[in-house]
């Protein structure tokens, strides 16, 4: 599966044309991300500028944008 991190706007756009559609799509770096079980081995995750040093500490409910 391949995960989006932190990606917005035209860095979406962008990193679409480069590794195709993602599977997920992550707001934010952040223990749900990380630790929920989102995230399985063999999983691909491509991070927007910066976003794999940042961990953020609250999580964000991502599934609630659909």
């Amino acid at each position: 599966m391949m995960h989006f991190v932190g990606f917005t706007g035209e860095e979406y756009v962008r990193a679409c044309r480069v590794f195709g559609r993602p599977d997920f799509v992550h707001r934010f770096n952040d223990d749900r991300f990380k630790f929920g079980g989102e995230f399985a081995p063999g999983d691909v995750a491509v991070f927007a500028n910066g976003e794999e040093n940042k961990v953020r500490r609250w999580t964000y409910n991502d599934s609630a944008e659909f």
